[in-house]
């Protein structure tokens, strides 16, 4: 693919205002700014925005992207932290944010309807008005869009119990370089026919083609649930507690894990419960009916309360529990206090997301405590232990360059000590340009060229988000 120049011609500017009108179409700087940039604080060059409401415009956008040989990057809402959503080289950046209509609900087929830029949180109380459920619940939940999700499978702390965004997509209609539109999938929950081009547009981050409606699974909604705060001694008796819960034949909704330093993140920011004998934490939902509720707490009480013989193999020191949102709301609102936390202990952080086997989780935790101490840094630890995915947070000054580079190399650190243990880059947050430089330490040279060829076949000029993950 050509280079393209850092500015449009003026024939396309009058081919872009052609398919979008009015202030559908922003090309001053000053306008374009906050779309050269996402969570992950990354900063690109848009050449123009342009804010579709029609499929008809994508297509015709797509058209235009390809003849020109413009690089064109989709966008939600931008919560994305690793750099997915960037231009990375000057282009076309196309919010999807005003194609944002829930086109249908069906109670008899379990089946929602959806344009890219429809709000996640939105969704979910659309459906629960009707008894349904659409499990997928990232931390961005009442920011982030069902397109952003789709594109990166997001996760979230119900993944445990219900999968990530790729288990609930059952269709998708997408727009590819060119204008051609893809159909795949549809209204069935069950489908094996051909391969799954579905699928492969999950967590694809934007770089085959433009999502412009998702269908997706639907579950009855539950009608209970219950959330139980266990603190323990050591981190070590917190993922002893870990074991015990899954040899119990128990599967929580959500089994989220605090390290000390994150508890103690979090006192700076308002008093904690918990007594100073807590120096590990877990956080643990149930779900179920109101009549088995209560047995399924007892049921977890046993697990964490049978200990054996074994060092660190303890019962918590200390717990507190709540049922319904009214009783669970404060529990939960320790674990969202933790990013907002996190900048009271240095001004900067490297947010990674990675997932080892669930039985090196300790492993894990212990040697990422031990590159904190060889490079004099906080790294605050936490995250969905249930599924092995633990959030790094590295934190850092900015402003002191001999910390930037302690923070940078204990990066590496921890990406070479995750694939150690035959763990992954990214649980749920993707590549994007943040991890692209890890690539080499996951895929192998053939697993990269496959990669490759699939996205040629899509998008043979590699117009569609350059320069992200292979």
């Amino acid at each position: 693919m050509s280079t393209q120049a850092p500015h449009l011609t003026a024939a396309q500017e009058r081919s872009l205002r052609d398919i979008f009108p009015g202030d559908s179409l922003l090309l001053a700087p000053e306008q374009t700014l906050i779309f050269a940039t996402d969570a992950g604080r990354r900063m690109g060059t848009p050449l123009a925005v342009v804010r579709p409401t029609t499929e008809a415009q994508v297509v015709e956008l797509l058209r235009l992207a390809q003849a020109e040989h413009l690089p064109v990057y989709a966008r939600g809402r931008a919560s994305n932290q690793v750099g997915a959503c960037v231009p990375a080289r000057p282009g076309i950046v196309v919010s999807l944010l005003h194609m944002n209509r829930i086109l249908d609900i069906a109670d008899d087929d379990f089946v929602a309807e959806v344009e890219p830029g429809v709000v996640t949180s939105d969704l979910q109380r659309a459906v629960e008005a009707r008894g349904l459920f659409y499990p997928p619940d990232p931390a961005s939940i009442d920011i982030s869009t069902i397109g952003g999700n789709v594109a990166t499978c997001a996760g979230g702390m119900r993944a445990l119990k219900y999968g990530v965004t790729r288990e609930y997509v059952l269709g998708l209609t997408a727009v590819l370089p060119g204008g051609r539109v893809l159909r795949t999938g549809g209204r069935c929950h069950k489908n094996v026919v051909g391969l799954d081009l579905t699928r492969l547009f999950v967590g694809s981050e934007g770089t085959l083609g433009i999502v412009t409606r998702i269908a997706l699974k639907l579950l009855p909604l539950p009608q209970a649930t219950a959330t139980l705060l266990a603190g323990f001694s050591s981190m070590e008796a917190a993922m002893h507690g870990v074991r015990r819960i899954f040899r119990a034949g128990i599967l929580p909704v959500a089994l989220e894990f605090l390290s000390p330093e994150v508890l103690d993140c979090v006192a700076r920011r308002q008093p904690p419960p918990w007594p100073d004998s807590v120096r590990g934490a877990l956080l643990i939902r149930l779900d179920g009916s109101r009549e088995s509720l209560p047995l399924e707490i007892r049921r977890m009480h046993d697990a964490l309360h049978t200990t054996g013989a074994a060092p660190g193999n303890e019962p918590p020191v200390w717990s507190a529990h709540g049922v319904g949102h009214d009783e669970e709301e404060p529990l939960w609102a320790m674990r969202r206090g933790i990013s907002p936390s996190s900048y009271l202990v240095r001004p900067n952080k490297i947010g990674e997301d990675i997932a080892v086997p669930r039985g090196r989780l300790l492993d894990a935790l212990t040697g990422i405590r031990a590159i904190a101490q060889a490079h004099d840094l906080p790294i605050l630890t936490y995250g969905h232990v249930g599924d092995g995915n633990i959030h790094v947070n590295i934190m850092f000054d900015g402003a002191d360059q001999a910390e930037v580079t302690r923070a940078d190399a204990a990066t590496v650190e921890v990406m070479r000590l995750v694939r150690s243990m035959d763990g992954t880059l990214s649980g749920e947050h993707g590549v994007g340009m943040a991890k692209k430089e890890f690539l080499h330490l996951q895929l192998s040279p053939l697993e990269t060229e496959l990669m490759r060829q699939v996205k040629h076949a899509f998008d043979p000029l590699g117009i569609m988000n350059p320069d992200k993950a292979y």
